[in-house]
């Protein structure tokens, strides 16, 4: 009966049900039957055994299940598995595989049998943007052949040997700064140029432009490109400097060149940066800080030097979620900024930037442990009594009556408080600018959900004479937050960046706020 319990798996057999039900009739014949049984059962367990019997190595495993498991390694582990036997190397050559490794570390989306049949049509796109009178029978015929190519040579030389551009950078455009995103898409590595909308309808969704793109052209070969200019791709180069840095050059300048010299480049320029002409601009100053830009950003003809860059990490604490916003800054135009929290306060600093303030600088420090409760609507409009409001705040802290360790306590006591009171939905209170504070876009919220005491960072031409100059942080949602400076009597608007940038997150809090203090040293 133990036999046949160990082969049914659990419980007894038919059998040793059926010789319960008649053992007390005949127990002799139940003896003799028994004594068969137990024969018969050492005899089946054997074969069982036998047929079940465990595999030795890898190697006795069947094809399909090995497929399986390699797909499951690291694609830069697999050439030195084929290495181990002839087996291993045919298994390896299966699509399967490699179409896996494409898709988990690299995100690859489109499907490559599928774009021998349709073409690329992401590619059209991004030659169509540069140059609108390609037609899609002509561009069909550059296209090369790609019956010949699997996903092996993709992941070969093209993915994996340019995997440490993937994500976010920083160019080095002097004070002017900017933000790339290089992302897989199809057969192709695109470098997108991310421009802040035009100024200073700061809710409208980002500009891209692409900068260079990386791409299979034969088969054992990834061909490098420069999508600068009006005359579509053209030879360029990719350079890894050191860790997290590389450089990209053109090849051929004078694709950048346009037939009606620089006074055309400026006005293309002009109409594609801020969307409009110089003659609709009537503020001089501004017009001095434009055309300034233009001359500064375009001797670089895309020979650029990029750094990485992090998106901040988000803790349950956060006053929002942390990440990137588009805001105001005057006649300077519109700027990207990353908001990132530390504890008791929250930062916010320049991914693009101009001649005073450039790039990499901390634009922002709000003290959310030092909220400011807002008086009622008609007192909101008088600049006075906000500036008396907000010193006040400044004042107590610059004397920081309770000393460096107390305080520190009590900011972070506070700042969890503040922190807490967010997440729990306060209600909204009536807001409006005072009069006499100028902003860009009056088109902003008018409740808004919690004000604090901060700080911002203003300077004269060229970064001369940094000082920071207290003002009023305005929380209105999610997305969207603003900040008076009382000293320029002027008013910023931010609104979050909603596209989804891959490979940006930071691996830790400590590589983030190490990532900020290097951005401020190369610009400082």
């Amino acid at each position: 009966m133990a036999v046949c319990a160990r082969l049914c798996g659990v419980g007894q057999s038919r059998r040793c049900r059926r010789r319960q039900r008649h053992g007390q009739h005949d127990q002799h014949g139940s003896d003799s039957e028994m004594d068969m049984d137990e024969e018969e059962g050492e005899k089946i367990a054997a074969a069982a055994s036998a047929g079940t019997q465990s595999p030795q190595s890898l190697l006795d495993l069947p094809p399909e299940l090995l497929v399986e498991i390699f797909s499951t390694l690291p694609g830069i582990a697999l050439p030195n598995l084929a290495l181990v036997c002839k087996k291993f190397r045919q298994i390896l050559s299966t699509e399967t595989i490699w179409r896996r490794r494409c898709i988990e570390e690299f995100g690859m989306k489109d499907d490559l049998r599928k774009m021998e049949v349709v073409g690329v049509s992401s590619r059209e796109l991004y030659v169509k943007r540069v140059n609108p009178r390609v037609k899609s029978g002509r561009f069909m015929k550059l296209l090369p052949d790609y019956e010949h190519m699997d996903y092996r040579d993709v992941y070969t030389h093209l993915l994996h040997p340019y995997r440490h551009i993937l994500g976010l950078w920083q160019p080095d455009i002097g004070p002017y700064g900017g933000l790339l995103n290089v992302v897989v898409d199809g057969l192709f590595i695109i470098g997108w140029m991310y421009l802040p909308p035009h100024d200073p309808r700061v809710e409208d969704p980002m500009r891209r432009r692409p900068l260079f793109r990386i791409h299979m052209w034969e088969r054992n070969k990834a061909t490098v490109e420069c999508m600068y200019g009006h005359k579509g791709p053209h030879k360029g180069d990719i350079q890894t400097v050191k860790k997290d840095e590389f450089s990209t050059k053109c090849n051929q300048t004078d694709h950048h060149r346009m037939p009606g010299g620089r006074q055309e480049e400026f006005r293309t320029w002009l109409e594609e940066e801020w969307g409009r002409t110089l003659e609709d601009i009537f503020h001089e100053h501004m017009q001095e800080l434009i055309l300034m830009k233009f001359i500064y950003t375009s001797q670089y003809d895309n020979c650029l030097t990029y750094r990485r860059i992090y998106l901040p990490p988000c803790l349950p604490s956060d006053l929002l979620q942390p990440g990137l916003f588009k805001g105001t800054y005057g006649s300077h135009g519109l700027e990207i900024i990353m908001l990132s929290f530390h504890g008791s306060r929250a930062k916010a600093t320049k991914l693009t930037g101009d001649p005073n303030v450039p790039a990499g600088q901390l634009t922002l420090d709000i003290d959310l442990s030092h909220s400011v409760q807002l008086p009622d609507l008609e007192h909101q409009r008088s600049i006075e009594e906000l500036s008396r409001l907000v010193m006040g705040v400044h004042e107590e802290v610059q004397r920081g009556s309770q000393g460096p360790a107390a305080a520190s306590a009590n900011a972070e006591e506070a700042g969890e408080a503040g922190a807490g009171a967010a997440s729990s939905s306060p209600e909204s209170q009536p807001f409006i600018l005072p009069l006499g504070v100028m902003a860009r876009n009056e088109v902003y919220p008018r409740t808004c959900k919690m004000c604090f005491y901060g700080t911002g960072l203003i300077a004269g031409h060229g970064f001369t004479s940094p000082e920071r100059t207290p003002g009023l942080f305005v929380l209105f949602d999610d997305d969207r937050f603003g900040f008076i400076w009382l000293e320029l009597k002027s008013f910023s608007l931010y609104s979050r960046l909603t596209d989804q940038l891959e490979h940006a997150q930071a691996p830790s809090m400590e590589r983030f706020e190490a990532m900020l203090r290097n951005m401020q040293s190369w610009t400082s």
